[in-house]
C-alpha cells in the first residue's frame, strides 16, 4: 500500500438491535487488537451524545480502555468536539493518556457539536462556543506544549506531553485553520465528500511549516465494504445504505428493506447515498485498484477507513480482508 491505513470506528462504538453497551465496547477492543495485528496504524473514535445507539460518548475513557488492551497501535480521538470542553480539561485527560500509554495516543479535534441543541444544553453549553474553536486549539497547543515562563494555569498530566493534535473537518474552513496552524488535517470523506478536492488542495496551497510538521498531512475517511465475494460485499454496503434511511426516519430504528429502498428511492434518500460516495466496495481482489484510486483522487497522505455492517463478525472480516489485499502487515 503506498499510505498508511488506519481504522475510523464508523459505528461509533454503535449498540447494534439486540446488544448490550457491554458487549459494543468489547467488540471494539476485539477489532482494535485484531487491526492492530493486520497492520493498521490508528483505531480512531468519535464524540457523539444523546444517540441511544450510540456508546462512545465518553471519549477519552474508552481511547484508554482499548489503548490498555493493545500494545503498539496508535489509539485516538476522531474527534473530540472541543466546543463542548474546556481546553484544559481535554488537556489533562489526553495528557494523562499520553503519559500512560506514551507515543500512541492521537487527539483529533472537531467543531461540531456532536449531538443536537437538548444534548447542548445539557453539557451546559452555548451554540456559540464553536466560533471560538480556533482560540481553543490554541489554547490546547499551549497547555500541551512546554511550559512557558510566567504561565499561570498548566495542565497535570498536560504540559510537555506534545499529544499530536488533528484538525477534522469536511469544509474550507477546517483546512485553513489546519494550514494556518501547521497541523495535521483529517477530511470527513467518507459521509461529507463534497469538498474533499477544494479543501485539500487549499489545505495544500496555504500550508504553513511548524516546527513539529514541515510538512502538510491529509488523511481523508473512506468507506469499505469488502466481503468474501463481490455479491456479499454489495450486500454489506446495501445494508449500511439501509441502515442510514433508518436513522434518517425513526432515529435508528429498523424499518423493513422494502421500506428502506423505498426510502433511498426518495429525494431524500438522495444524501443518504451521496454520504457514502467514497467507498470501495468488493471482495479481496479488486479492493487494492479502488483503495488506491480514492488516494490519487484525494491526495492523501494517509487513510483512514470504515465498515458499517449488521455484525460484529462482518466488519472485522471486512478489515481482514482489506488488510489482506494492501498486504499491511507485509
Amino acid at each position: 500500500m503506498s499510505v498508511p491505513v488506519s481504522v475510523l470506528d464508523l459505528d461509533l462504538a454503535t449498540v447494534h438491535t439486540g446488544g448490550t453497551v457491554r458487549e459494543t465496547l468489547d467488540s471494539s477492543v476485539d477489532l482494535a487488537r485484531h487491526a492492530e495485528r493486520w497492520g493498521y496504524r490508528r483505531y480512531w473514535f468519535a464524540e457523539h451524545h444523546n444517540m441511544p445507539t450510540v456508546a462512545s460518548s465518553a471519549t477519552a475513557v474508552l481511547v484508554g480502555h482499548v489503548a490498555a488492551h493493545t500494545s503498539t497501535i496508535r489509539v485516538g480521538a476522531g474527534g473530540v468536539m472541543l466546543p463542548n470542553h474546556s481546553p484544559l480539561v481535554v488537556a489533562e485527560q489526553f495528557g494523562t493518556l499520553e503519559t500512560l500509554y506514551p507515543g500512541r495516543i492521537d487527539l483529533g479535534l472537531g467543531r461540531a457539536p456532536g449531538g443536537d441543541l437538548a444534548m447542548l444544553r445539557a453539557l451546559r453549553r452555548d451554540p456559540s462556543a464553536a466560533e471560538s474553536f480556533p482560540q481553543d486549539v490554541v489554547e490546547l497547543q499551549s497547555l500541551l506544549g512546554p511550559l512557558s515562563p510566567g504561565q499561570s494555569v498548566r495542565a497535570t498530566p498536560g504540559t510537555g506531553t506534545e499529544v499530536p493534535l488533528y484538525i477534522l473537518g469536511s469544509s474550507l474552513f477546517g483546512a485553513r485553520l489546519a494550514a494556518a496552524l501547521g497541523l495535521p488535517y483529517a477530511f470527513a470523506s467518507h459521509f461529507a465528500p463534497t469538498a474533499l478536492v477544494d479543501a485539500v488542495q487549499t489545505y495544500r496551497r496555504e500550508y504553513r511549516p511548524s516546527e513539529r510538521h514541515p510538512e502538510p498531512w491529509v488523511i481523508a475517511g473512506l468507506n469499505v465494504f469488502a466481503a468474501d465475494t463481490d455479491a456479499a460485499a454489495r450486500e454489506l454496503h446495501a445494508d449500511a445504505l439501509r441502515a442510514g434511511a433508518a436513522r434518517l426516519t425513526r432515529r435508528g430504528e429498523d424499518l423493513t428493506p422494502a421500506e428502506a429502498d423505498a426510502v433511498l428511492a426518495s429525494p431524500a434518500g438522495g444524501q443518504i447515498r451521496m454520504m457514502t460516495h467514497y467507498s470501495a466496495v468488493g471482495g479481496p481482489e479488486g479492493l487494492q485498484d479502488q483503495v488506491e484510486m480514492f488516494v490519487r483522487h484525494a491526495a492523501a497522505d494517509e487513510i483512514i477507513v470504515a465498515t458499517n455492517a449488521p455484525t460484529h463478525e462482518q466488519r472485522r472480516r471486512s478489515y481482514e480482508i482489506l488488510a489482506e489485499a494492501l498486504d499491511l502487515a507485509g
